[in-house]
């Protein structure tokens, strides 16, 4: 059976909550097809980091003591490096999967699966929105959090 079937034979993608190891992936056929996943199971625990990230940040009683602890600089290089960018708002947006599209073999179609009820997952997003006095930019957290991690990683 192919990587992603779940036990009533539907496709899904990798947009649900799971830790990076015991996701239950049947790991005895050997890691050949897993490496075909790689990219996006590190796209999948990144949206974990990102979301537990984002929790953490809603429930803290201080955001911007709990931003500082977090790395998160308040003043980046703007295009250029002429003025400094400052860090004045913090944006949440919630979506909503709903379906999945994806290139057809051999077609300019994309090949749609709507999700039923139980398969639609909540996904909410973070950026840190910089401004100068002539430019505007917003830092999602994910890109933040990636960043933060090949630091961490080296």
């Amino acid at each position: 059976m192919p990587h992603d079937h779940g036990p009533h034979g539907h496709h899904h993608h990798h947009h649900h909550d799971h830790a990076p190891h015991g996701h239950g992936h049947n790991h005895a056929h050997g890691d050949h097809l897993h490496s075909q996943m790689h990219h996006e199971d590190e796209a999948a625990d990144l949206q974990v980091l990102a979301a537990q990230f984002i929790d953490g940040f809603v429930q803290a009683a201080d955001k911007t003591s709990y931003l500082k602890l977090a790395g998160v600089p308040f003043e980046r290089p703007g295009q250029g490096g002429a003025k400094a960018l400052k860090l004045v708002d913090v944006e949440l947006r919630t979506e909503w999967q709903v379906g999945t599209a994806s290139p057809s073999f051999g077609s300019r179609e994309l090949s749609y699966l709507p999700f039923p009820g139980e398969m639609v997952r909540e996904r909410t997003n973070m950026a840190l929105i910089y401004v100068s006095m002539d430019e505007k930019s917003a830092l999602d957290i994910r890109d933040f959090l990636l960043q933060r991690k090949k630091e961490i990683d080296t």
